[in-house]
């Protein structure tokens, strides 16, 4: 199929290569032109596992270009993709569509023939109704205009893996019309036995924040296990495993640490609990917005552990090295950093603070400018008198502690994404504190 993604972002960029690899011929459309030269030069402005690969090849082969003008996709395209964002409202609790809406906008009046628009951003409930008749007013193609919610589903630091091989597809739809045109698009994937959920549009909007909104549970419940872990002496990693045994529970997800940041995770349960209040269901909206305070109180709990971990060293005047910067591993993604919002922490306390981390140390630099940087893991060390281990990337759990003897004169390393196996590092004199295990 001919097929334009609109929007290209963190689920832009790689929805467009992987359309791509899936054989379709793919145009991408952006606002920013400088971003576009780049893309159409191969080159990939966000870091994602093998995305700088596929995004090459297909330039090259002339499979996917990127343009800023929207009625050369429309001339172009038979389906249209909608990636824009949907960052949370002014109201700190629902979804800002206007991209949506304004991409529609800027579309539709350049559809003069049967076509689909296909919207991956994430929504309010209600929305796709709404994009069907404005995109079907605007047309000249009218009611030839169809139009799916398909939301994404994707784990940022494998977006091209979740894009290509997911777990399953969504797409909320009224017309026949509209599931051929998904079937079509998505046949690859589906041939590989990827089930797909025909739902209505309403199901479909609903589908993402539900997920999102049990992940966000997911993480907060651990968390809060990790607090009385702490308190009563226990080991939270211990109890992970205990309950990850079981089947209807499992361990995916269920990792301690500072709270879950991103793109998608903190607004999807601000959303979602805001849809549960409109909706009347004020005891899920009760239950959410629990799950919620958990979340934003694990600066604080992070910032208590690294207290009693300097004991009467105060924070102020300490050379505090945070590991860490992206909102989790495997991105340079780092809006509603957890990592980043305990480095500024530190920092307001009086810490002389330097953030590694091995990808997003740029991205960091443009948000957080006021604090210090270095993409030198044995050097970020240097004259540190406290590690805060603070995003989970394999290239911490992976580093050898005897190579880095000496580094730090005293070296005492708060874990607080309870990710190390501390026995490696006591052996060689570090003193480690992790998050729900009460300083064992």
């Amino acid at each position: 199929m001919r097929v334009s993604v609109i929007g290209c972002g963190h689920l832009g960029i790689p929805h467009a290569a992987a359309m791509a690899e899936l054989g379709h011929e793919v145009i991408g459309v952006d606002v920013d032109r400088a971003k576009v030269d780049r893309l159409n030069a191969g080159e990939c402005p966000i870091y994602e596992i093998g995305l700088s690969d596929l995004l090459a090849r297909h330039t090259q082969s002339g499979r996917l270009r990127f343009t800023t003008d929207i009625r050369e996709a429309a001339a172009f395209a038979e389906l249209h993709f909608i990636g824009v964002g949907t960052p949370i409202d002014a109201d700190g609790r629902s979804y800002d569509t206007a991209q949506v809406f304004g991409a529609i906008r800027q579309l539709a009046p350049h559809l003069d023939r049967a076509c689909t628009i296909v919207g991956k951003s994430t929504v309010t409930v209600g929305t796709t109704g709404q994009v069907t008749a404005l995109a079907q007013r605007l047309a000249p193609a009218g009611g030839q205009v169809d139009v799916v919610w398909n939301p994404e589903f994707l784990r940022e630091g494998h977006a091209v893996e979740d894009t290509l091989r997911p777990d399953r597809l969504i797409a909320g739809l009224t017309t026949v019309e509209a599931e051929k045109a998904i079937r079509t698009v998505y046949a690859p994937i589906l041939d590989a036995g990827v089930p797909i959920f025909v739902t209505d549009p309403q199901t479909a909007e609903l589908a993402k924040g539900a997920a999102n909104t049990f992940l966000g549970l997911k993480i907060s419940y651990i968390n809060a296990v990790a607090d009385m872990c702490e308190a009563a002496g226990g080991d939270v990693s211990q109890i992970v495993d205990i309950l990850g045994i079981d089947p209807r529970i499992g361990s995916g997800g269920m990792r301690p640490g500072i709270g879950y940041g991103g793109g998608c995770l903190p607004k999807d349960v601000r959303a979602f609990t805001a849809s549960a209040r409109q909706l009347g269901a004020d005891q899920a909206a009760t239950l959410l917005r629990a799950a919620e305070e958990i979340n934003e109180s694990r600066t604080a709990v992070a910032l208590g552990l690294i207290t009693r971990a300097l004991g009467e060293h105060p924070i102020k005047g300490t050379r505090i090295t945070v590991w860490g910067a992206a909102f989790k591993p495997g991105t340079n993604d780092v809006r509603e950093s957890p990592a980043l919002a305990l480095s500024q922490v530190l920092q307001q306390a009086g810490g002389i603070v330097t953030v590694h981390d091995p990808q997003a140390v740029p991205t960091a630099m443009l948000r957080n400018p006021e604090l210090d940087y270095t993409d030198d893991l044995a050097a970020s060390l240097d004259g540190a008198e406290l590690v805060v281990l603070a995003t989970e990337w394999p290239e911490y759990r992976q580093a050898d502690p005897q190579s880095l003897v000496g580094r730090p004169a005293n070296p005492l390393l708060v874990d607080c994404r309870t990710t190390l196996d501390p026995e490696p590092w006591r052996s060689v004199g570090w003193t480690i504190h992790q998050l729900g295990r009460s300083g064992k």
